[in-house]
């Protein structure tokens, strides 16, 4: 085998340890959610601060694997986002669950721009971001004591997220 080579089945080993990584973590977080975190509201507010930081984290590993972060910018401008949603959510628990609701929204849409910039799939990529606008704004009615708009925005977001799945099989 040629220096290259070995070096791309290195990657290769890299990136799918680094998936099963991420998936499990993942994994382990919505169990957390759904498990642990109406036991406490501490535990509740602490799992959605970790979430955005671990993000961070496990992008700055594999940025670092990969040739650092001057090789990996859009790596860099992920930790940099992840670091500050994780601040922005931490700063939102003092305003209650909508708050928070909006933080998430963006950092959504944020990594929705991200993926259509991996994978170029443009009418699934406006569904999706469709979906998590109307998601975001749904947090903002929450805020604003309306729930009919609410109701509606929810179910426009769940309509579009259905026509992403579609617009991607």
């Amino acid at each position: 085998m040629s220096a290259s080579t070995d070096l791309a089945a290195s990657q290769a080993g890299w990136l799918k340890t680094y998936s099963y990584l991420r998936f499990g973590v993942s994994a382990a977080w919505v169990a957390a959610a759904f498990l642990l975190a109406p036991l406490s509201p501490t535990l509740a507010a602490v799992l959605l601060v970790l979430y955005p930081a671990w993000d961070a984290l496990a992008n700055g590993i594999d940025a670092q694997r990969n040739g650092g972060l001057t090789r990996n910018l859009s790596q860099l401008v992920n930790i940099v986002v992840s670091a500050i949603t994780a601040i922005a959510v931490a700063v939102a628990l003092g305003q209650g669950m909508a708050a928070v609701i909006v933080v998430f929204g963006a950092l959504i849409i944020g990594g929705l721009m991200a993926a259509n910039l991996v994978y170029g799939h443009r009418n699934g990529f406006l569904y999706a971001l469709g979906a998590a606008g109307t998601a975001w704004i749904a947090g903002h009615m929450i805020l604003f004591d309306l729930p009919r708009a609410y109701a509606a925005m929810v179910a426009a977001s769940f309509l579009l997220a259905l026509l992403s799945t579609l617009a991607l099989a």
